[in-house]
C-alpha cells in the first residue's frame, strides 16, 4: 500500500528499447505489477527515446506503428523522441506513426526549418497531475543539426532550450523532470548549469544507473538499452513541503512474466509485417556471395556501386559489415534485403586525400580491423569488414609487411595521387571516426537523407548492368598471379 498519495509519487521510466520485442510483454507485465503494489494515481510511466528501432522486422513493416500500440497498451504517460525516431524516419512518416499515441510527445529542442515553430504532434512540455502532485515535464534529444536540418528539422542547442522550458515550468509545478535522450555527459552538465531541476531522466548513451546520480539537488537515472531493465524512483515531499527523490533503482525485467495483449498485438503486427515487406524489389539471375574472409565479394562490390551511382562520385568505400549474408539468386524481396542490410545508415559524400584512402586500404587488409566488432552509431551488423569499393583498382602483395601492401591505386584508371582531394561517397558512419577512422579526416562533408543503406541497394539492384559490375575484381593479390 502506497504512503499518502500527496505526499509520495513513483516514477516507471525506460529508454532505448529500440524494438526488442521480446521485452516488451515483460516490461508491460513488470508495470502492471508495480502499479498494483501502490496507488496507481500517483505512479508516473515515462519513455526516454529510441522505442523505435528499424531493424526490427515489425517497426519497418508497420513504419513504426507497432511501436505506438506497444506505448499505448502499457500505458505510457509521456514520452521523447531519440535519434531512431528522428533521424531514421521523416517528419510526415513518425507523425504518422505518433498519430494514434494516447500520451503527449514532450521535446523542446526540435524545430521545423520553415516558421522555425515545434512540430504540431510534439510539445514543449507538459504538466499532469498525479495524486495531487503536479509534474512539469520536458525533454530533449541529441542535437543532430547537420542531419536534422536535411529533413526539415532544426535541432537546437538543448541546454540552453531546456532551461527556458524550467524556469517557465518551475513556479507552476510541484515536480520538475526533465527526458533527456542526450547521453550521460550532457545529462551531467545540464544538473550542473540549470537550477530547478528535480529528476533527469536518461538514454542515447545506454547507460545503466542502478541508483540515482545525484549532482547538487538533481537526481539522474537511467535504465541501460533494450529493455533490460525498468526504473523505479521514489519521491516524497520533505517538511518543506518539497519533493525530493529518496530512491532510485533499475528493475530487472523477468521474461517468464507476459503481458497477453501485448504479445497479441506483437502477433497482429508481425503477420501484417510480413505481407508489407514481401514484396518483390528485384529479380536476380544469379547469388551475390558475401566472403567477408575475402577482401571482396560481389555483394559487397554491388553495396558499393550503389553508393558510387547515388552520390554521383568517381569512387565509393563501404564496409562489408553491413551485409549479413550473400543474395541468393532469384526473387528478391523488401523484407530479404531489410534482413541483410539492416542498418539505419545514410550515404555521405567528403573530399578525402590520397593518402588517407590509400592508408585505409591497408587497414582493409588486416584482420584486426575487418574482425573487429562494431557497436552502435547506426550499425547494426557484427564485425566492421573489409572495404568494399567501386571506381577503384588496388594491386597489392599479400605476402608483405602490414601496411606496405599496396602497391597501387588507380581511381578511373588513374593513379592515385597522395596529395590530392579527392570525392568520395561514403556512409555517415565513418565520418564518427568509427571502423576506418582515417575516413573522418575527409572535409566538406555532406549527408544524403532520408534513404538508408538498403533502400540504395534496393535502386541498384534494379539498374541494368549491375550484378555483372559486381563481379569484376577491385582488389588484386599479385602473389596469386606471380
Amino acid at each position: 500500500m502506497a504512503l499518502d498519495h500527496n505526499g509520495q509519487l513513483t516514477i516507471l521510466h525506460t529508454n532505448d528499447i529500440h524494438s526488442h520485442f521480446e521485452t516488451v510483454g515483460s516490461i508491460a507485465a513488470l508495470i502492471k505489477r508495480e502499479k498494483s503494489m501502490a496507488i496507481e494515481d500517483t505512479v508516473l510511466l515515462l519513455d526516454i527515446g529510441d522505442h523505435m528501432d528499424r531493424m526490427a522486422m515489425e517497426t519497418e513493416g508497420s513504419m513504426g506503428q507497432v511501436n505506438t500500440d506497444i506505448l499505448n497498451l502499457t500505458g505510457y504517460d509521456a514520452i521523447t523522441i531519440g535519434n531512431n525516431e528522428g533521424l531514421t524516419f521523416t517528419p510526415d512518416v513518425l507523425s504518422l506513426a505518433y498519430a494514434g499515441l494516447l500520451c503527449p510527445i514532450v521535446c523542446c529542442n526540435i524545430r521545423n526549418v520553415e516558421g522555425e515553430t515545434t512540430p504540431s504532434w510534439m510539445e514543449n512540455y507538459t504538466i499532469l497531475s498525479k495524486g495531487g502532485i503536479t509534474i512539469g515535464i520536458t525533454g530533449a534529444t541529441a542535437p543532430y543539426d547537420n542531419f536534422y536540418k536535411l529533413i526539415g528539422w532544426r535541432a537546437l542547442e538543448p541546454i540552453s532550450a531546456l532551461e527556458e522550458q524550467i524556469k517557465f515550468l518551475r513556479p507552476q509545478v510541484d515536480v520538475v523532470i526533465v527526458l533527456s535522450h542526450l547521453g550521460l555527459p550532457t545529462d551531467r552538465l545540464l544538473a550542473e548549469q540549470v537550477a530547478g531541476i528535480d529528476l533527469i531522466l536518461g538514454g542515447h548513451t545506454h547507460h545503466l544507473l542502478e541508483e540515482p546520480l545525484f549532482v547538487g539537488d538533481t537526481a539522474i537515472c537511467a535504465t541501460g538499452k533494450f529493455g533490460q531493465y525498468v526504473g523505479k524512483v521514489k519521491m516524497e515531499r520533505d517538511q518543506e513541503g518539497l519533493f525530493r527523490v529518496m530512491s532510485g533503482q533499475c528493475i530487472p525485467v523477468d521474461l517468464s512474466l507476459v503481458e497477453e495483449t501485448i504479445s497479441e498485438a506483437l502477433m497482429i503486427h508481425q503477420e501484417q509485417a510480413k505481407t508489407a515487406l514481401n514484396q518483390t524489389i528485384a529479380v536476380t539471375d544469379r547469388a551475390l556471395p558475401l566472403n567477408m574472409d575475402a577482401q571482396e565479394s560481389p555483394f559487397g562490390n554491388v553495396l558499393a556501386q550503389s553508393l558510387r551511382y547515388f552520390t554521383g562520385c568517381k569512387l565509393s568505400m563501404v564496409n562489408t559489415g553491413q551485409l549479413l549474408g550473400s543474395l541468393h539468386e532469384g526473387e528478391i524481396t523488401k523484407g530479404l534485403l531489410h534482413r541483410l542490410c539492416p542498418s539505419p545508415i545514410n550515404a555521405s559524400v567528403l573530399k578525402l586525400k590520397g593518402s588517407d584512402i590509400r592508408y585505409t586500404l591497408e587497414q582493409s587488409l588486416l584482420p584486426e580491423f575487418t574482425e573487429k566488432r562494431i557497436i552502435g552509431y547506426g550499425f547494426r551488423g557484427k564485425v566492421l569488414g573489409s572495404i568494399a569499393l567501386d571506381g577503384v583498382e588496388v594491386l597489392y602483395d599479400s605476402r608483405r609487411i602490414p601496411y606496405d601492401r599496396i602497391i597501387e591505386v588507380y581511381v578511373q584508371g588513374e593513379r592515385l595521387v597522395d596529395d590530392k582531394d579527392y570525392e568520395v561517397g561514403t556512409i555517415d558512419m565513418f565520418t564518427f571516426r568509427v571502423g576506418y577512422e582515417k575516413i573522418a579526416d575527409g572535409h566538406d562533408a555532406r549527408y544524403i537523407l532520408p534513404e538508408l543503406l538498403r533502400d540504395i541497394l534496393h535502386m541498384e539492384l534494379q539498374r541494368p548492368g549491375s550484378l555483372d559490375e559486381g563481379y569484376e575484381s577491385r582488389w588484386i593479390d599479385v602473389s596469386q598471379t606471380s
